[in-house]
């Protein structure tokens, strides 16, 4: 039961959260579903299967819980699609894709906040005017970040070479040895440290060697670069982190070549794949390639592929891997 704001000393939690929420939503609720869509001037399916899509719960008819900055965020989307921005078929899948990727960065932020109170014993009114301070910085280095990755995706699309134009690429998979039994072992707290010192080393390789992450999945890292010769690099150079760490588990590592679908910032296809069974092929600290990156690579000065036995693993019955690793 919440106490009584009344009592000396009692903290107001239904105030606070209040507060917080009109801090963050920049405004009060005030409409309900039907009425924020007819503000939109959109339909209400539509408003609802927008809502969905981003990762919301679905709201009551009657319930007042929309603000004003929800009429102008689907007003902007249906203008976006009016204006031929967006294809009306890839609507829902757009929402969903950041509705995913805000409620990740959300869910991080959140728990770094509430650690910070707890550090801080801040009383209910420093919260909130810490809340006020930080919403618009973050807001800021937000777009930053977004702006930057958006001109250097741009600076791909234009300087990029013709197989890059055709979308092919070289996909990899870094997957951590023994993670299960790592999970079953490790307390709570040191798994996220294990978890987040093998993704901020992951992400820090990949960017300094001309990749990107596609994304993080526990304890296998998705990652792609433009030429096979950068997928090797990458690959080889995670090896190189993770031995000289010490204290970071081995890795597996696959890597695959070749013509991938980008949509909405993920990839598919039979490279993707490819890549995932090399990944569970291989040895711990060893990296394993399909035979097209053997190929691209051919020939190149600073690796050496060797052609192993042929495995049979799910969906492909004669599989060749090569064992990639770096020139005498």
């Amino acid at each position: 039961m919440d106490p009584d704001p009344s009592e000396p000393g009692a903290v107001d939690l239904a105030g606070l959260q209040r507060d917080f929420e009109q801090a963050l939503l920049g405004g009060e609720r005030k409409f309900t579903r039907i009425q924020v869509s007819e503000r939109a001037g959109i339909s209400s399916a539509r408003a609802e299967r927008m809502w969905h899509a981003l990762g919301f719960a679905t709201v009551p008819d009657d319930e007042i819980a929309f603000t004003d900055g929800d009429v102008e965020a689907l007003r902007l989307v249906a203008a976006l699609e009016d204006d031929g921005f967006i294809d009306p078929e890839l609507e829902s899948s757009l929402a969903r894709k950041l509705g995913q990727t805000q409620s990740r960065l959300a869910s991080w932020q959140s728990a770094m906040f509430l650690e910070f109170l707890g550090n801080s014993k801040l009383s209910a009114d420093e919260a909130i005017e810490v809340a006020g301070q930080l919403l618009p910085a973050m807001e800021r280095l937000q777009t930053y970040v977004w702006r930057r990755h958006l001109a250097a995706a741009a600076g791909r699309a234009v300087a990029g070479s013709d197989e890059v134009a055709r979308g092919i690429r070289a996909v990899g998979f870094a997957d951590i040895v023994s993670y299960t039994r790592l999970a079953r072992r490790l307390s709570e707290v040191e798994l996220g440290q294990l978890i987040e010192r093998f993704e901020g080393t992951t992400a820090d390789v990949v960017a300094l060697n001309g990749g990107r992450v596609i994304k993080s999945i526990g304890d296998e890292v998705l990652f792609v670069t433009d030429t096979a010769a950068q997928g090797a690099a990458v690959a080889l150079a995670l090896q190189d982190a993770v031995a000289a760490a010490g204290d970071l588990p081995e890795l597996r590592i696959g890597l695959a070549y070749g013509n991938i679908l980008i949509r909405l910032g993920d990839v598919y296809g039979e490279v993707v794949n490819l890549a995932a069974r090399l990944t569970s092929e291989c040895k711990p600290g060893r990296v394993l390639a399909d035979r097209e990156l053997a190929a691209a690579l051919d020939g190149h000065v600073d690796y050496r592929l060797r052609r192993l036995r042929r495995v049979s693993v799910r969906g492909y019955h004669h599989l060749v891997p090569y064992a990639l690793q770096r020139a005498e």
